[in-house]
C-alpha cells in the first residue's frame, strides 16, 4: 500500500501541553511532526473523538511557544492521537 500522506513526517520528541475543556491540560510527547500536524503520545488523548478541537503548546522552550489550534484526526487507544494544525477558518466561531 502506497503512503498517501500529504506531508512527509519527521520523527521529533518534545514535551507538549494539549488543552480541551473535557480533559483540562494533558501533557505528552510528540512522536512525529509534519507541516500538517503532529502525533502526541498520551493515552488520555485517545478518548477524544476525531474532529474535536484542542489547543496545544510546546513546553520547555527558551521562550514561551505560541498556543496552536488543532483538530483530532485519529486516535490510537493506549497510545495517543494524531492532530492536524487548524487554520483560522476552521476554528472561527459560527456566524449567526
Amino acid at each position: 500500500m502506497a503512503n498517501q500522506r500529504q506531508y512527509p513526517r519527521t520523527p521529533m520528541k518534545c514535551k507538549i501541553r494539549i488543552n480541551h475543556p473535557s480533559i483540562g491540560d494533558v501533557y505528552g510527547f510528540t512522536r512525529d511532526l509534519s507541516d500538517g500536524g503532529v502525533f502526541v503520545e498520551n493515552p488520555q488523548l485517545a478518548g477524544l473523538a476525531p474532529g474535536t478541537h484542542v489547543e496545544g503548546q510546546v513546553q520547555d522552550m527558551p521562550i514561551e511557544a505560541p498556543v496552536l489550534k488543532m483538530i483530532i484526526q485519529r486516535c490510537i487507544p493506549g497510545e495517543g492521537a494524531g492532530l492536524a494544525f487548524a487554520d483560522d477558518e476552521e476554528t472561527a466561531e459560527p456566524k449567526d
